[in-house]
C-alpha cells in the first residue's frame, strides 16, 4: 500500500503499520489485511492504547455477569460506566475528585486501576491474569502482557494489535449489543480535555474508546468518520477504527507523542482512507 510507504520518513526509530477492512456493512464479514509495513514481531509498548485492551476485559467481565456497568465504583455516585467513559470526576491520578460524575470528561488513568481493582475483587483473578484469560489468549495475541497499570502497562507486537483490529471490526468475544455501547458517546455532552490536543466541547467519549465526534484538532484524519473509535498513546501508539469505512489502522513506533505526531498522523490516516476504501467496496481492486 503507497500510503504507508510515508511512515519510512517519520523521525523514529522503529516504526509498525497495519490497515485491515472488512468486506461487508454486516458487522460480521471477512476481515483483512490490506497493507503492512514494519516488523510484526518487535514490541512496543501501547502507553494509553492499553486502555482498549483493558475496556475490553472490563466489558466481557460484565457479559460475564461478574460485574455491571451501573455498579457503584470510584468515587461517591460513580459507576463502572463512568469509570470507563472518563466521566467519574476523578483526576488523572491519584484519589482527588475533581467534579460530580456524569459532568464533565476528566481522562484518567487512575479510574482504569479502579476499574482493574473492581475485576479482580468481582472474579478472585489478577487483573493481569484476567486480561490475558479473557483477551489475549483467545485472540491468539502470544506476545501482549500487562505489567503495572491497567490505564498504559501493555506491551505488544504488531501482529498482536492486528488480531485485536480484526476483532473490533467483527466483534467475537463481545456480543454486537455491548460492541455497539461500547464504541457509541456514554453520557453525552460533556466536554473536557483531549490530551495532547485540548479542550474540546464536547469531548465524545465511549466505553474505553474515544470517539472522533466533531473534536479539533485531532490526530486522526479529517477524513475519518464522526464515528471513528479508538485510542493514540504517549508512546507514540495508535489505535483507530472507522465504521463507516470499514476500516482499521494500527501505528506502533518507538518515539514518544509530540509536535512530530500531531503533523504527521492525520495525513496518514487521510491517505489510508483514500486508498484502502476503495479495496474494501470492491476487494478486487
Amino acid at each position: 500500500m503507497d500510503a504507508l510507504e510515508q511512515v519510512s520518513r517519520w523521525p523514529v526509530g522503529t516504526v509498525a503499520v497495519t490497515v485491515l477492512g472488512r468486506e461487508d456493512a454486516s458487522g460480521t464479514g471477512t476481515v483483512r489485511e490490506l497493507g503492512r509495513t514494519g516488523p510484526d514481531d518487535h514490541p512496543f509498548r501501547l502507553a494509553s492504547v492499553s486502555k482498549l485492551l483493558s475496556a475490553y476485559a472490563v466489558l466481557i467481565a460484565v457479559e460475564e455477569g461478574a460485574i455491571g456497568l451501573a455498579d457503584p465504583a470510584g468515587p461517591e455516585s460513580s459507576t463502572v460506566a463512568h469509570l470507563l467513559a472518563h466521566a467519574s470526576g476523578l483526576a488523572f491520578e491519584g484519589d482527588k475528585v475533581l467534579a460530580a460524575p456524569g459532568t464533565r470528561r476528566i481522562y484518567s488513568n487512575a479510574g482504569f486501576d479502579r476499574l482493574a481493582e473492581v475485576v479482580t475483587r468481582a472474579t478472585g483473578i489478577a487483573f493481569a491474569d484476567y486480561l490475558a484469560e479473557a483477551v489475549f489468549e483467545p485472540l491468539g495475541m502470544r506476545r501482549a502482557s500487562l505489567v503495572g497499570s491497567a490505564a498504559a502497562g501493555v506491551t505488544a507486537t504488531l501482529a498482536d494489535l492486528r488480531t485485536f483490529a480484526a476483532e473490533l471490526l467483527a466483534p467475537t468475544l463481545l456480543s454486537a449489543a455491548t460492541s455497539a455501547a461500547a464504541t457509541s458517546v456514554a453520557f453525552p455532552g460533556l466536554t473536557g480535555v483531549l490530551p495532547g490536543f485540548g479542550r474540546q466541547d464536547p469531548n465524545d467519549w465511549g466505553l474505553g474508546f474515544e470517539i472522533r465526534g466533531s473534536k479539533h484538532p485531532h490526530w486522526t484524519g479529517g477524513a475519518n468518520a464522526p464515528t471513528t473509535f479508538g485510542h493514540f498513546g504517549q508512546a507514540g501508539t495508535f489505535l483507530w477504527v472507522d465504521p463507516v469505512a470499514r476500516l482499521a489502522c494500527v501505528t506502533l513506533c518507538d518515539r514518544d507523542f509530540g509536535d512530530w505526531a500531531r503533523r504527521m498522523w492525520p495525513p496518514l490516516s487521510d491517505d489510508v482512507l483514500a486508498q484502502a476504501r476503495p479495496q474494501v467496496v470492491n476487494p478486487s481492486a
